[in-house]
């Protein structure tokens, strides 16, 4: 796949768009995602959603849900989670939506397209989910955590815009899904057609109902909260032998039962300088790769793979090793940038770099493995003269371990 144009409208500019919408207020892109168009039929994603290892949701919505005094009052929603079974899909009410989480370990070409929203850091993707519905289909009036991209694949869904929530706002009781009844103002209400694209900041309710058999492909990116952070810290921690030697405080006449307050004043002195120095630097930076660079999912394990042999001869005859958008591979600069042209400069370079994937980080790689590595996660395409002086079998290695895939030449 050739280099994607940026999902946005000719008149904005990447710049423009974090400054002023990210995060802040929702962007319509007309055909941002053209690709899309055809790309799937309802079935596949019915088909997929029956699969064992598939993470899918079926949310129904009766007619009606009894009141106290005997009268109908709301529609009543019902959460089947997967597994799914055909049966769950017979004799189902008039609306209904099927939800597939993770759909990268399913279709790397799909995955692909993660790359025209590269002016989002690569890091903070969380996954792609596809919402399915028959005409009428929703899931209710709601609102995300996180920035998305809700991006028409088939078919026609209108989408309707209201105000910013916060933890005031009440939901509705008993139901299995977050929904609420007040969206405010309605500040958009439009229906997006196949390739176009809804940008929705955190917070920001809205209302999708399908218009006819309709799917729709949700980018979603999120950051950790400060609790995952807090939780690598300690983990990264436990390797620093030096952390485990007791604190030396002050001490003064008190009561023996008593823990003064200037005592934690102390204990809470030293963690903050531990935190501001170079050591407390670099836990940070280890906890914070390993935290985001973790899978959301399980990872599928492939039921065939090539060998070494058959990777070498597929890159010799024009495919190329791409990053799987399913696992997560990132690096980060663990001293100020270097630049330069030579090969010393370069070699500086590749040993200021960390490398992580899935949580874990990559140690014992040499400069060519690390420079490799660092284009695939930027989203390079690999081809067989930039693999020249890689061992094939790391090529498998890292082939088998999920960090990237073979697409074959048309």
């Amino acid at each position: 796949m050739s280099a994607l144009k940026l999902c946005l409208p000719d008149d904005i500019t990447p710049e423009q768009f974090l400054s002023e919408y990210w995060q802040k207020k929702p962007l319509l892109i007309k055909q941002g995602l053209p690709q899309l168009i055809g790309m799937f039929e309802p079935d596949d994603m019915l088909g997929l959603a029956l699969e064992e290892d598939a993470s899918a949701r079926l949310l129904t919505q009766s007619a009606t849900k009894q009141t106290s005094n005997g009268k109908a009052g709301d529609p009543q929603w019902h959460l089947k989670k997967s597994p799914l079974t055909e049966a769950d899909f017979e004799d189902l009410p008039q609306q209904w939506t099927v939800l597939v989480q993770n759909l990268e370990q399913w279709s790397p070409e799909l995955a692909q397209l993660w790359q025209a929203l590269d002016f989002i850091p690569q890091w903070q993707r969380d996954d792609i989910m596809v919402s399915y519905a028959p005409e009428g289909g929703s899931v209710g009036k709601h609102y995300d955590d996180y920035d998305v991209f809700l991006a028409q694949g088939y078919g026609h869904r209108r989408w309707q815009l209201g105000k910013f929530c916060d933890e005031q706002t009440e939901f509705v009781p008993d139901e299995p899904i977050r929904i609420f009844d007040d969206m405010g103002e309605i500040i958009f209400d439009e229906i997006l057609e196949a390739g176009d694209v809804l940008y929705v900041p955190p917070k920001l309710a809205h209302f999708g109902v399908a218009q006819d058999d309709c799917m729709t492909f949700s980018f979603g990116c999120r950051r950790p909260n400060l609790m995952q952070v807090i939780d690598s810290l300690a983990d990264v921690a436990t390797n620093d032998s030096a952390l485990f030697v007791p604190m030396l405080l002050p001490q003064a006449r008190q009561a023996s039962g008593e823990l003064q307050t200037d005592s934690i004043d102390a204990i809470t002195t030293q963690l903050l300088q531990l935190l501001q120095s170079d050591r407390g630097a670099n836990i940070i930076r280890q906890a914070v790769c390993e935290v985001v660079s973790k899978r959301q999912y399980d990872v599928l394990v492939p039921e065939e793979t090539m060998n070494t042999d058959e990777l070498m001869q597929a890159l010799a005859e024009g495919g190329t090793l791409q990053a799987d958008y399913s696992n997560r591979l990132l690096y980060n600069q663990t001293s100020p940038n270097q630049t330069g042209s030579n090969q010393k400069d370069c070699q500086q370079k590749n040993n200021s770099v960390a490398l992580y994937a899935n949580g874990q980080r990559l140690d014992g790689l040499d400069n060519t493995a690390t420079a490799l590595l660092m284009r695939l996660a930027d989203g390079e395409h690999i081809i067989a003269s930039d693999v020249v002086d890689i061992d094939p079998d790391d090529l498998m290695e890292w082939l088998e371990n999920g960090w990237m895939w073979v697409d074959y030449p048309e």
